[in-house]
């Protein structure tokens, strides 16, 4: 319900305003026959719209209008008077009045005229609402750590995001680069257009080049209407290429004459489309080495590191690690609706010695696995289970009652972590850590086995044995 002001010194108008806006409307209506009152009541409540008379004793409506936009800036203030003039009409909307009406009035161009108010009300205040959701989504909200390290990722990527660069983000798993990659595009003048991620490890080679650039109906087997790709649906926004060590030979070229000319060709099309895209790729491998060995061309990787930004290890900056936790711990207990206050000294003690491989990604898996299996109001070092720095959810047995009582989804991603782990666990250690020999084992793609150990925080050397084979 909207809140309006009629100020006047002739009661006569106060009372038929009063007829006038509660017979048409459900706005609540304040009248005020003294002008002098005025301060004392803006300091008990706001209002949306003030009706004010232009000539009272006292205090006239110039002054009326002076006071309320003073103290609230975003008030429609409507001047009513007998003595309309121009001169007095520009007056008055210089100093910010919204509308001016002169008596008599009939009660449609009032009616009309408030309800013009309270809708420039509302788009006021949608405005706000609107550049705060874009401010929050500009802060780096989720990029946590107060290091001097965090502190220089955090200024070189306001320095690049509005800019068109290309950017290559390195850094070992779990340090977050994809959500590097997105508050660059968050703080960008691409933001109102899409952010589109690919992973480039794991889908198949067969079909990476559709899944960029698209297909036509008929092109292959299977083809059996047209596809849009996801360069189109990145056009004018932002493509962000994940772990972009991964792609095949043959891409590598296309995506170079993407790069370089904005240019590319539908699957099983003749035709040239072009594309305006922000490219940003990242990885977690050494490209200069895949340089060497003939398995990344040097002319992309050129292309791509235009300007590069190294994402430190959690070792690097384990200062933030308390931090971390604390944002963690508030966003698993908004999301498990649980109330744990404090992290143990003797757990924050064991965070900072931890050596953390999996990164900020295995740090934010096991505080939810902590929230999800503590009971009292503070976070034990029981609660994540004991013993070294566990894979994500990791070994750690469940009854049929604890199992059962989580929510589905979180149930079943719980199993499905387990069952990862302990999988590539056995399989990694018949095979003496050698990955390759372990996904033809399992009968994974050795891109996609990789992916799954470093959400699981698995390293191959962890598995490596001294005896010969």
């Amino acid at each position: 319900m909207s809140s309006i002001l009629a100020l006047d010194d002739e009661q006569d108008m106060l009372a038929l305003l009063g007829r006038i806006i509660s017979e048409k409307s459900s706005h609540e209506l304040t009248t005020l026959g003294d002008p002098q009152q005025l301060s004392q009541l803006l300091e008990q409540k706001s209002f949306d719209v003030v009706l004010t008379d232009l000539k009272m004793p006292g205090k006239n409506g110039m002054q009326v209008l002076e006071e309320v936009k003073q103290k609230s800036p975003r008030t429609a203030v409507i001047i009513m008077t007998a003595y309309g003039t121009i001169e007095s009409a520009l007056q008055a909307t210089r100093k910010g009045a919204f509308d001016y009406i002169t008596k008599p009035f009939r009660k449609e161009r009032i009616l009309h005229v408030v309800e013009q108010a309270l809708n420039w009300q509302r788009l006021q205040q949608e405005n706000i609402q609107l550049r705060q959701k874009l401010e929050e989504t500009t802060t780096l909200p989720t990029l946590v750590g107060s290091t001097r390290l965090m502190q220089s990722l955090c200024d070189q990527i306001q320095k690049v995001a509005k800019t068109s660069a290309t950017v290559l983000i390195t850094g070992d798993s779990g340090t977050g680069k994809e959500l590097v990659a997105r508050a660059l595009h968050a703080q960008s003048l691409r933001s109102s257009r899409q952010f589109i991620p690919i992973d480039c490890s794991t889908i198949p080679e067969s079909i990476i080049e559709s899944e960029l650039f698209g297909h036509v109906k008929g092109s292959f087997t299977g083809a059996i209407r047209n596809k849009k790709g996801l360069v189109e649906e990145a056009n004018h926004g932002t493509l962000f290429l994940d772990e972009i060590a991964d792609l095949n030979p043959s891409m590598q070229v296309k995506l170079l004459r993407l790069l370089q000319e904005g240019e590319y060709k539908v699957v099983g099309s003749n035709a040239i489309s072009k594309a305006d895209i922000r490219f940003i790729a990242a990885t977690n491998q050494n490209l200069a080495e895949k340089i060497k060995n003939g398995e990344f061309r040097e002319d992309l990787f050129y292309r791509l590191n235009v300007i590069n930004i190294r994402l430190p290890s959690l070792v690097e900056r384990k200062d933030d690690i308390p931090l971390l936790v604390s944002h963690f711990l508030d966003k698993y207990n908004s999301l498990y609706g649980k109330n744990i206050k404090k992290v143990s000294a003797e757990l924050m003690q064991d965070m900072l010695g931890r050596d953390w491989p999996g990164n900020v990604r295995e740090l934010e898996h096991t505080i939810e696995r902590g929230v999800i299996m503590a009971s009292g109001e503070s976070l034990e070092l029981s609660d994540i289970s004991a013993g070294g720095t566990p894979p994500k959810s990791a070994a750690h047995e469940f009854d049929d009652s604890e199992l059962f009582s989580m929510p589905f989804k979180e149930a079943k991603d719980m199993l499905i972590d387990r069952f990862h782990s302990e999988y590539l666990s056995r399989v990694l250690s018949r095979n003496a850590g050698n990955v390759s020999k372990a996904a033809r084992e399992s009968g994974l793609k050795r891109q996609y086995l990789h992916r799954l150990m470093r959400e699981t925080s698995l390293e191959s050397k962890s598995f490596k044995r001294n005896d010969p084979e």
